[in-house]
């Protein structure tokens, strides 16, 4: 259970850091009177986020082999790095 959990934390706080979410956060902090209204909307927003993926998650696995979801993801993420590299993002 742990180790889910702290790969988990890892993986969401690494892909987060620097992202357009977090500098549109930093934005609403900026010009908000108080980071408090905004920390716990922008939280807020990652919880929700997170458990439409994990019960998207559990939905699909139900229904597609995990070695199929693995090829998908793998390919859909080559796919997203070449469309990054030549600016079609």
């Amino acid at each position: 259970m742990w180790k889910n959990i702290l790969t988990s934390f890892s993986l969401v706080f690494l892909a987060e850091l620097g992202d357009k979410t977090q500098l549109s956060t930093m934005l609403l902090a900026s010009k908000s009177k108080s980071a408090i209204p905004v920390f716990i909307g922008s939280a807020s927003a990652l919880i929700l986020s997170s458990l439409l993926g994990v019960i998207g998650g559990v939905i699909v696995q139900k229904y597609i082999p995990q070695q199929f979801i693995h090829i998908g993801a793998g390919i859909s993420f080559i796919v997203i790095g070449i469309l990054l590299i030549f600016g079609k993002s």
